[in-house]
């Protein structure tokens, strides 16, 4: 939670989306799932599938476009932060690969990621807002880059079919003056009583990749759908509630809300149950599915491109990630 309004900007946007469109019918026919099944469970009619790309290839695509949005070069970042729970690999960080990729000078600007999973990009905003407020750094790229192919269970239909893969990009500058962007507000918290409801447990020193009693189910996403869901629902209203009341910011006073598409039902709360005007939510999980921590940094792209979010406007962006955790944060942008 921030004290003040951080006088900082998100100066560039960029995103990527591979070419390959996988549609909710062709999953069904693939994974034997009965015909509708899918849309209606997740409210996903159609996804994007990485195909041959990496998830250093993708990031560094969307922070060409954000970079160029932004009026700077590679050679004028100073720190790039990984945001994605898709990593290249265990260690460097995926943002020294960035770094590279992109022709960034070797040891211009500091690298390293961020995992938050489905609310990384809304973290790294958070503390690279800080760090540019404080004159750690001057700019700033933020990237979250998704590629859950190896990762899906197909056992557990609703967690398989309803990932895309994407990835998108951000500039963090300090604002110049007399310009009204900032960092208006902030909040996270999370509740380990849900951990277990969204994880993965392989890969780590708990079930080792060379320990011979890893089975290749543990290195699957598992995730309770439902339990996730009621969870969340009983736990976001109280939050919302404590975000207003600290914001000074109420459901109406913004002109955007960009939630992560974490699911149809889940997008639905958000008016249904929440407040929030229909038409001042973005949602796109019909032809994007979710992103994991790309998720609300490609909505925010595809908001400013369409023109429904314009300088001067306020914005929340808003989400849950696993832990089981929640995240909001107020901006002017």
């Amino acid at each position: 939670m921030n004290a003040k309004p951080l006088a900082v900007k998100i100066a560039g946007l960029g995103k990527y989306l591979p070419a390959q469109v996988v549609t909710s019918a062709e999953l069904e026919k693939k994974l034997d799932i009965p015909a509708g099944w899918v849309e209606r469970v997740t409210g996903v009619s159609s996804r994007r599938y990485a195909n041959g790309e990496t998830v250093t290839q993708m990031a560094t695509a969307a922070a060409q476009q954000a970079l160029k949005m932004a009026g700077l070069q590679p050679s004028d970042l100073d720190a790039i932060v990984g945001a994605s729970a898709s990593v290249r690999q265990a260690i460097p960080c995926t943002a020294a690969f960035v770094q590279r990729e992109l022709g960034a000078p070797d040891g211009k600007s500091a690298c390293f990621d961020l995992n938050a999973t489905c609310l990384g990009f809304v973290f790294a905003l958070q503390t690279a807002a800080q760090l540019v407020s404080a004159g750690v750094y001057r700019n700033i790229l933020i990237f979250s880059s998704e590629l859950a192919t190896f990762s899906r269970n197909p056992k557990q239909w609703e967690s398989a079919v309803l990932f895309g893969d994407g990835a998108a990009a951000a500039v963090i500058t300090l604002a110049k003056p007399g310009e009204t962007s900032c960092i208006h507000h902030s909040r996270f918290s999370t509740y380990s009583s849900g951990a277990d409801l969204t994880q993965f447990v392989g890969g780590g020193t708990l079930h080792h990749p060379n320990d011979p009693t890893t089975t290749p189910e543990m290195n699957m996403f598992d995730m309770d759908g439902p339990g996730v869901f009621k969870k969340a629902a009983r736990l976001l209203p109280p939050f919302l509630k404590e975000f207003s009341e600290q914001s000074g910011w109420n459901n109406e006073d913004y002109d955007q809300v960009i939630p992560h598409q974490a699911s149809g039902h889940g997008l639905k709360l958000l008016t249904s149950h929440f407040g929030f005007q229909s038409e001042k939510v973005f949602v796109h999980i019909q032809e994007r599915g979710n992103c994991i921590a790309a998720s609300i940094p490609i909505a925010l792209t595809e908001a400013v491109e369409t023109g429904r979010i314009k300088r001067g406007d306020k914005v929340l962006l808003l989400g849950t990630g696993a832990g089981l955790s929640i995240g909001a944060l107020a901006l002017t942008y």
